[in-house]
């Protein structure tokens, strides 16, 4: 068995000798055979252990075992204890996910205090076959059939190479202890109602359920390779991110073979539920100017693009400018500076800078988002124009709008950043002193 998860870490390349590793030890059978066989396999273990004080005298059990075990095994341990129950009513989820969240939280604190290469944990091939049955009774696409992944940013998986029946093989063989958890034999989690009622009737119609589950789940995986190869080609020619968006362009979507699937699976990345990506499908041959919402981002239906932003990209819609000769950094890049008007002066002709006529604005002045009914003069020109009207003639498109800037005197608009001045703050014969705003676009 030791050869066996040595050959499937160097398959997967989930392991090297030349960092230590973060395990995380329970006590239970699985995660002492997967420290037994790492350590026999020459590796750096540092044993992690969390008390979630869930189970009573139990919990305490566990850590004294686990530090026994560290000590006969002469490797590092480090325990923490976590107020489990107080932490899962203050964030209002399910002890199960308070748990999850308090150890991989601590195990990424270890990793990066001790430059460690990976955390380890010992999930194994029944896991994985309980997971892909309880995806499959919740709904699920192909990767979700896939079961539990042998990598997942640092988070790795030695064992899901390993039956439970193997693991207690192991155990017998190399006569190693381990501590029960009193838990297991419950059903009150899916997991235990699909380990204990459900694969037992499953084994009546079929005896070898677990070795046909865990077959189909290494054909699902290699199929899902090619697959996931086919959306990267997909990705490519769809999408574009730029300025911290996300762009794609709805007529390569549209000639796609499978136009619902191509969807799933550019937008799951953001968080949309397979509901909202139904929607937003549905929506691609309709007008512009429809949103959506993840609990993460923000998809607007524009002409020609789906444009995906970060939920708090657009918080801000207002900062105040309080003097002269300053570089401002938020919401973009700007310096501003004093210059004297002398014999020599030219007034600038680029996009992103401009010289105004200091007389005509006071400060503290405002950057802040377009406003409906804003009007301005525009440079060269005598007669208002409305701000929606400009954006309409330039063909600027819903999130263009978005991230459009004004700079305001007063109640003024002073300039379109980036496009275009009013008319009324130009320089003039009479200008004896100018502000420079100089904009750098991020």
């Amino acid at each position: 068995m030791q050869q066996k998860v040595e050959t499937y870490i160097q398959k997967h390349q989930l392991l090297t000798r030349n960092k230590p590793i973060i395990i995380g030890v329970s006590g239970g059978a699985d995660s002492v055979v997967l420290l037994h066989i790492l350590l026999s396999l020459g590796y750096d273990c540092i044993v992690a252990h969390c008390n979630f004080h869930l189970r009573m005298e139990e919990s305490n059990r566990d850590e004294k075992f686990v530090r026994k075990l560290a000590i006969e095994s002469k490797k590092t341990i480090h325990c923490i204890d976590f107020e489990t129950i107080k932490y899962a009513d203050k964030y209002g989820i399910s002890i199960e996910m308070a748990a999850r969240d308090l150890r991989y939280n601590w195990f990424y604190e270890l990793l990066e205090k001790f430059n460690a290469q990976a955390i380890v944990v010992a999930h194994h091939a029944d896991d994985n076959i309980e997971t892909m049955l309880i995806n499959l009774v919740r709904g699920t696409g192909l990767r979700g059939l896939k079961g539990i992944p042998n990598r997942n940013n640092k988070v790795v998986r030695p064992l899901l190479c390993c039956t439970r029946n193997e693991i207690e093989d192991y155990l017998i063989l190399h006569n190693l202890e381990h501590v029960e958890d009193s838990t297991n034999a419950k059903v009150d989690y899916n997991r235990n109602k699909i380990r204990n009622e459900v694969l037992p009737l499953l084994s009546e119609i079929n005896p070898s359920i677990r070795q046909t589950l865990y077959n189909t789940i290494q054909h699902i995986e290699g199929s899902l390779t090619i697959y996931q190869q086919a959306i990267d080609n997909i990705e490519k020619q769809v999408v574009h991110k730029s300025g911290g968006l996300v762009k794609m362009d709805i007529n390569q979507i549209l000639k796609q073979v499978e136009v619902p699937t191509v969807m799933y699976e550019l937008l799951y990345p953001y968080h949309f539920n397979p509901s909202v990506i139904e929607q937003i499908t549905e929506q691609l041959n309709a007008e512009s100017g429809k949103v959506f919402y993840s609990d993460t981002h923000r998809l607007i239906k524009d002409r020609k693009q789906l444009i995906i932003s970060t939920k708090d990209a657009f918080e801000s819609n207002s900062y105040l400018l309080s003097q002269v000769d300053k570089m401002i950094e938020h919401p973009f890049s700007m310096v501003i500076s004093r210059q004297f008007v002398d014999a020599g002066f030219i007034v600038s002709k680029l996009k992103n800078k401009i010289h105004v006529d200091a007389a005509k604005i006071t400060f503290p002045m405002q950057i802040r988002k377009w406003e409906e009914g804003d009007s301005f003069y525009p440079f060269g020109m005598k007669q208002r124009k409305k701000i929606s009207d400009f954006f309409i003639n330039n063909k600027f498109s819903l999130i263009d709008k978005e991230q459009t800037w004004l700079l305001v005197s007063g109640n003024e608009i002073v300039w379109i950043v980036g496009h275009r001045m009013d008319n009324r703050y130009k320089v003039t014969v009479e200008t004896k002193e100018v502000i420079v705003f100089n904009y750098k676009p991020i």
